[in-house]
C-alpha cells in the first residue's frame, strides 16, 4: 500500500523586513529584494536551521509571518524516515557549522526539500549570498555579515533596525537689550584735519555771557541822575 502523500511548502522570509528592497541600490549598487530565511513545511511542522535543526508547529515560529510561500510538491516520505534522515543530517547542521554565505538555513532547505520531493528551492534564494558579496560594496558590508552570522548562530532572530527621524530644535536667539553706542563725531576742521569733538563740548553753556564794564556804568548814571536832582531842589 502506497504511502499518503503530505504537500512540502517552503515558507520564504525576509529578515530585513523590507528594508533590503529600500535601500540596496543606494547601499550595494544593485537592488536586492529581501534577507531570505527560508523553512520547509510538512507532517504540520516547519523544519529550519537556526543555532542547530529545528522544528515548530507551523505558524509558532519566531520569524513571524512569511512574505511568500513556495509549493514544492507532493511528498511520500513516511514521517518516521524524515525523522531519522534529520538525525543524520544534524551533525552538519550545528551552531558552529553555521555561515551566513555559505552554509545557512536556505541551503538546509534546499537539502530537505531535495530528500523529500527531488527539488530544490528557488535560485535567486540560494544565489542571495553571491549577489551581496559580489556587488560594489560587498567586501566593505563583511564585518555586518559576521555580527548578523553569530546572531543566527545562537537561535536568535535579528532586529531590524528602526531609523527615526531626530528632532531639529530651532535655534532661536533673544533680542539683544543692549543699548547700542552713540556714535562718535568727527568733524573736519578748516585744513581737513580731524578732531574728536567730546559731549562737554557739544553741550551748550547754561551760565549767560558776562558783558564786562556795562553793570559799572549802569551805576555811575543812576548816581548822576539822583545827584542832579538834589542840585535843582
Amino acid at each position: 500500500m502506497a504511502e499518503e502523500g503530505h504537500r512540502v511548502t517552503l515558507n520564504v522570509y525576509d529578515l530585513s523586513q523590507g528594508l533590503a528592497a529600500t535601500l540596496s541600490t543606494s547601499f550595494l549598487g544593485k537592488a536586492i529584494e529581501g534577507i531570505w530565511h527560508t523553512g520547509v513545511v510538512v507532517f504540520g511542522n516547519e523544519y529550519y536551521f537556526g543555532g542547530g535543526t529545528q522544528h515548530s508547529p507551523v505558524g509558532k515560529t519566531p520569524y513571524g509571518v512569511p512574505l511568500r510561500f513556495v509549493d514544492l510538491g507532493i511528498t511520500h516520505v513516511p514521517k518516521d524516515v524524515f525523522e531519522m534522515y534529520l538525525q543524520e543530517i544534524s551533525p552538519r547542521y550545528t551552531a558552529e557549522t553555521y555561515s551566513l554565505l555559505t552554509h545557512n538555513c536556505n541551503n538546509f532547505s534546499n537539502e530537505v526539500a531535495q530528500f523529500l520531493v527531488g527539488t530544490s528551492i528557488p535560485d535567486y534564494i540560494l544565489q542571495l549570498p553571491n549577489e551581496v558579496m559580489s556587488s560594489p560594496m560587498g567586501s566593505l558590508i563583511l564585518p555586518m555579515i559576521q555580527n548578523l552570522e553569530m546572531t543566527l548562530r545562537a537561535g536568535a532572530v535579528p532586529q531590524v533596525p528602526q531609523f527615526r527621524p531626530t528632532p531639529v530644535t530651532p535655534n532661536v536667539s533673544e533680542p539683544s537689550t543692549a543699548t547700542p553706542a552713540a556714535p562718535m563725531n568727527k568733524p573736519e576742521t578748516d585744513d581737513g584735519e580731524m578732531k574728536v569733538v567730546t559731549e562737554e563740548q557739544k553741550m551748550p553753556s547754561m551760565t549767560p555771557p558776562s558783558i564786562p564794564g556795562k553793570a559799572v556804568g549802569v551805576s555811575r548814571d543812576l548816581l548822576g541822575m539822583l545827584e542832579a536832582r538834589c542840585r535843582r531842589r
